[in-house]
């Protein structure tokens, strides 16, 4: 019995698998079809995300290791109330440009275009604005109720809101036009970078490295980063847009951002309904902890991330056009693009999780069992894809915040009840369980709404 010739067989030469492999990258690199610019833009995010986490991560292992637990529980506490109320600030209006710039540009509608573009940006940046002043004031007003190293943390950590919430509004129209390097290397790379480099001046010259010195280092990097990304960004787009008459639809933009912003903000108070509720009942020690054993999974999310910024503005482009199989297909795609990845980093990081933090402290160490709890409800989330962002991006606003509401006041309820009994693990069970309701609320919507299917398995 003769056997058959490799290549007549279908499974080619290795010279010629290498040469299809070849063909395959030099496609991914260079190809201007969607799929290739998706998973080119993905991996960009995905890398930049990654080398994000190192900086931050060294950076805080260096707090860590400087400040002690109590001084960065602090620093973790009033950052997370940053990220918070600077995230809910544009009121979702920053975070629709993945919703406005590609349907003006598909209606070819420039002075419309034009007018969102400074429009949001100088709207985002008056909220983030009165967000500040309105945080300062309650700090202020409270006066010695407020511990000192919370008192002073909050009022530099505050001062980052107007700038914080335009950040928000100049990274959404880079990722819609697929400047990556615009939407993230400032913020994701930069801005760790400058904030390590003066933590580490501030403690080599024996200042003091508390939570007010951590907050203040925090200020300045992040109004210079997002300072320079505004310059970057106005000349790209200056260049490609012609000047001209802008024309504003303020009314309809809030009309459509604001469902987006009851879905960003059950989001995030999803997202830090765990460390807010810790403070309640336990002390910035176990804030720290938790929050190192979070941070240590956070390259899962970081996939999740990527590929949200990477798909997000075409599921607005099919829908507008109405090419339904193409919105399909690309569903899909996306989904597996975070699943498996995940899956992987997932089984990387809890390998080595107790290793990692270590590096935090000895002390550090006891949040390695929460690891595995939370792993459980990211990689839940990675299951459905970015079904959140799709919806947002098809006009489900309303449907998608009653899923993240839901999932909000599971958060909160659980939280309330298993915190107290428990400790940090009750705030990790309590988070994964929401997360796993929100993903399997999120599959169904899209479901029944858009009929189709938002699942890495089908069946």
């Amino acid at each position: 019995m003769s056997i058959a010739n490799p290549s007549e067989a279908g499974l080619g030469s290795p010279r010629s698998r290498l040469s299809e492999l070849a063909g395959h990258m030099r496609a991914l690199v260079t190809g201007d079809g969607d799929d290739a610019v998706a998973k080119r833009m993905a991996g960009i995010a995905f890398f930049v995300r990654v080398v994000s986490a190192a900086l931050i991560f060294a950076s805080q292992i260096f707090l860590a290791r400087w400040m002690g637990r109590y001084e960065f529980g602090i620093y973790v506490y009033v950052w997370t109330w940053v990220i918070l109320i600077g995230g809910l600030a544009p009121l979702g209006l920053a975070y629709s440009t993945q919703r406005f710039i590609p349907e003006y540009i598909a209606r070819n509608d420039a002075g419309l275009l034009r007018g969102f573009l400074f429009g949001s940006r100088a709207l985002s940046l008056a909220l983030g604005s009165a967000a500040a002043a309105l945080g300062i004031g309650v700090i202020l007003l409270l006066g010695e109720r407020v511990g000192e190293s919370f008192r002073g943390a909050f009022l530099f950590g505050f001062a980052c809101l107007p700038i914080f919430a335009l950040s928000s509004s100049q990274d959404g129209i880079a990722r819609s036009y697929n400047w990556f390097n615009i939407a993230m290397v400032p913020g994701y790379v930069v801005q760790p970078i400058l904030i390590l480099a003066l933590l580490t001046a501030a403690h080599m010259s024996g200042m003091k490295t508390s939570a007010v010195t951590a907050m203040a280092a925090t200020v300045i990097a992040i109004w210079t980063m997002v300072l320079v990304q505004g310059w970057l960004l106005q000349r790209r787009l200056s260049a490609r847009i012609e000047k001209g008459p802008r024309k504003f639809e303020v009314s309809h933009w809030f009309k459509t951002a604001l469902p987006i912003f009851m879905v960003d903000g059950f989001y995030f108070l999803l997202t830090y309904t765990d460390i807010l509720v810790l403070e309640l009942y336990l002390g910035p020690e176990e804030i720290a902890t938790y929050y190192a054993a979070t941070k240590t999974l956070a390259l899962i999310a970081f996939i999740y991330f990527a590929v949200n910024a990477a798909f997000a503005h075409k599921f607005s482009q099919y829908h507008f056009a109405g090419e339904k199989e193409k919105l399909e297909n690309f569903l899909a795609l996306a989904t597996r693009w975070t699943f498996w990845p995940s899956l992987a980093a997932a089984i990387v990081m809890l390998s080595l999780g107790h290793w990692i933090l270590l590096l935090f402290g000895e002390d550090f160490v006891e949040g390695y069992p929460l690891m595995f709890i939370l792993a459980f409800g990211l990689l839940a989330r990675a299951a459905v894809g970015p079904a959140e962002r799709l919806l947002n991006m098809v006009g489900e606003q309303r449907a998608c915040a009653a899923v993240y509401g839901t999932a909000f006041v599971t958060n909160l309820v659980l939280c309330l009840i298993l915190v107290p009994l428990i400790g940090i693990e009750g705030a990790a069970i309590s988070t994964a369980t929401a997360i796993l309701l929100e993903s399997a609320l999120l599959f169904f919507v899209v479901k029944r709404r858009l009929g189709l299917h938002a699942l890495v398995w089908r069946w």
